[in-house]
């Protein structure tokens, strides 16, 4: 989305936000080799594959939150409710991280989820995104889910930039120092 197309006030902004986060974690999961999605710092820590497989399923299971039902084809096509429905998701979230392990599929639903965030956002209502509701034991809004859907990406795309470093690949965007740009 171009800035010209992009809207004004909070909708705009985090649209804005949405388009760098998604770019930068799609960048660095295309960026790490297929050899890498399987290391992981230490044996308690998420893999590479998991990490982005965790971004990705999150993002499902916080629209699904919201309303936005998560994929069937990836879920499940007759879902409990309430707190059944999400325990459930989180299971499942457990089992795609586990088993989704190549990067062609974890790059792929990577960039479905955040594509999900996308369409879902740019089509809810002002109402919507100021609907209360019942999340995680606080009242509290759609917009407020959006948001942490957005923190959740960053706090991850970190994480995967540190594992990069960490075996000599560096993010795949210049940086904005002189000093530090490869020459």
């Amino acid at each position: 989305m171009s800035p010209r197309t992009r809207p004004f006030g909070f909708r705009g902004e985090y649209l804005w936000e949405l388009e760098i986060a998604t770019r930068q974690i799609t960048a660095l999961a295309e960026a790490a080799p297929e050899e890498l999605f399987g290391w992981r710092p230490n044996p308690a820590s998420r893999s590479v594959s998991e990490v982005f497989i965790h971004v990705a399923a999150g993002n499902f299971m916080l629209l699904d939150c919201i309303g936005v039902a998560a994929p069937t084809d990836l879920y499940f096509k007759d879902p409990a409710a309430g707190p059944e429905r999400f325990a459930a998701l989180i299971a499942r979230n457990d089992h795609l991280e586990n088993t989704l392990r190549d990067k062609p599929a974890a790059v792929a639903m990577l960039k479905r989820s955040l594509s999900a965030v996308q369409k879902t956002f740019t089509s809810a209502s002002d109402a919507e995104l100021d609907r209360s509701l019942h999340f995680f034991g606080e009242e509290t809004s759609v917009r407020r889910v959006y948001l942490r859907l957005l923190a959740h990406t960053h706090e991850h795309m970190g994480q995967m930039i540190a594992y990069l470093r960490a075996n000599s690949v560096a993010p795949p965007w210049p940086d904005w120092r002189p000093d530090r740009r490869a020459g």
